[in-house]
């Protein structure tokens, strides 16, 4: 299949781009082995690209991601076609589908964010990281088999109409979302990190939830002054649905 060329230099970017965040998994330890993936919609276009599937970290390159239609179908003939997408390339498929305001999605096997998953526990809003972050609790998704669109359909069905940009899969793991895929690389980060803080301090204690109004508060300063001036802004969760 051949793209005219503005569509060629936008897949081309999101290629690099998709290749270059994975790294970004590893650095900041969320995956281990060849598990989790990014992926990145391809503006203008009906397309994303994925990592592939069972492939080492180090030997991934922006022509080896995968491109797919929003359907999960990988296009013949472009590089790195010849091999398997994503395990979960299905879920990333259907959440592209049904939120188009969404860039990006990541899927991370983060220690600590897996275990709340393993609990069927949402992460209770206790920090203000969170509240500034997540505006609220990190939510908990239904259990779903790998291989299909099940995931997907559990990601969008609990993160519609919600401020978290991160799902805890039941007995799974972190799925998160933003309007690229580097602002959901940097959602993934902050699940592991909020994940990890609760969970030390539950060991020490109750933690104290922060009321309602206050995490509206710290939620609205962040996504809308907190930064440089002239920075992109990222709208509500809300406002992508």
């Amino acid at each position: 299949m051949s793209f005219d060329e503005a569509t060629q230099r936008a897949i081309d970017a999101v290629r690099a781009d998709v290749a270059a965040l994975h790294a970004e998994l590893v650095r900041y330890g969320l995956v281990v082995w060849t598990g989790g993936n990014v992926s990145g919609r391809v503006p203008g276009a009906d397309l994303f690209v994925i990592k592939p599937s069972g492939v080492s970290y180090d030997d991934l390159t922006p022509e080896s991601m995968i491109l797919c239609e929003l359907d999960g179908t990988v296009v013949p003939g472009s590089p790195g076609s010849e091999r398997s997408p994503s395990s979960d390339t299905a879920a990333h498929a259907y959440v592209y589908r049904h939120l188009p305001d969404i860039g990006g999605v990541v899927h991370t096997h983060s220690t600590y964010a897996v275990a709340w998953a393993a609990r069927a526990e949402e992460i209770p809003c206790v920090i203000t990281g969170m509240a500034d972050e997540f505006g609220g609790p990190i939510p908990v998704g239904p259990f779903a088999v790998i291989g299909d669109d099940s995931i997907g359909r559990g990601i969008v069905e609990t993160l519609r109409g919600h401020r978290s940009r991160a799902v805890l899969m039941a007995n799974h793991g972190p799925f998160t979302i933003g309007v690229t895929a580097q602002d959901a690389v940097k959602a993934a980060v902050m699940c592991e990190d909020a994940a990890r803080t609760v969970h030390l301090a539950r060991q020490a204690g109750e933690p104290v939830p922060i009321d309602q109004a206050n995490i509206d508060a710290l939620y609205a300063r962040y996504q809308h002054v907190y930064g440089q001036s002239g920075d992109d802004r990222r709208p509500d969760t809300e406002e992508l649905r």
